[in-house]
C-alpha cells in the first residue's frame, strides 16, 4: 500500500530553520519524484519543490529560491525539505507527495500532478 508520511512540523519563530522529512513505504523508488507543496491559512495549495528520483535534479519556485532546500535520501526511503529563515507567511501545512516520471520534475512542480499524497504537517512561524 502506497503510504506518504510527513514529520517535522513545529512551532518556531521567524528566522529559524527546520527540516521536514517525508517517509516513503509501499512504492518502488524507481523513476520516482518527490514534490512539497504548501497550503498557506486562505490560500490555494501551491508547489514549492521537488526532486527526482535519483536526488540529481531539484526545483524551488523562485519565491523560496535560497530558503528551501530539497534532497533525498533513497536508502532510508526519505525525502527532505530544509528551510531557513523562516517568516510567517511559511505558516502552512506542508505536503509532500510523489509520482512516478521519467522526465525531469519541474514539469509537475507547479500543476501539483502527482499520484500519491501525504497527510501534511503543520509549521505555524509566530513570534
Amino acid at each position: 500500500q502506497p503510504h506518504l508520511e510527513e514529520s517535522g512540523g513545529a512551532l518556531v519563530q521567524p528566522g529559524d530553520s527546520l527540516t521536514l522529512s517525508c517517509t516513503i513505504s509501499g512504492l518502488s523508488l524507481n523513476q520516482l519524484a518527490i514534490g512539497w507543496l504548501r497550503q498557506s491559512p486562505g490560500k490555494e495549495r501551491e508547489g514549492i519543490s521537488c526532486v527526482n528520483f535519483s536526488g540529481s535534479s531539484t526545483h524551488v519556485v523562485d519565491t523560496v529560491k535560497g530558503r528551501f532546500t530539497v534532497s533525498r535520501d533513497n536508502t532510508r526511503r526519505e525525502a527532505y525539505l530544509h528551510i531557513i529563515d523562516l517568516r510567517p507567511e511559511d505558516t502552512g501545512v506542508y505536503f509532500c507527495a510523489a509520482v512516478h516520471l521519467s522526465r525531469n520534475c519541474g514539469t509537475v512542480l507547479t500543476t501539483g500532478n502527482y499520484d500519491y499524497w501525504g497527510q501534511g504537517t503543520r509549521v505555524t512561524v509566530a513570534s
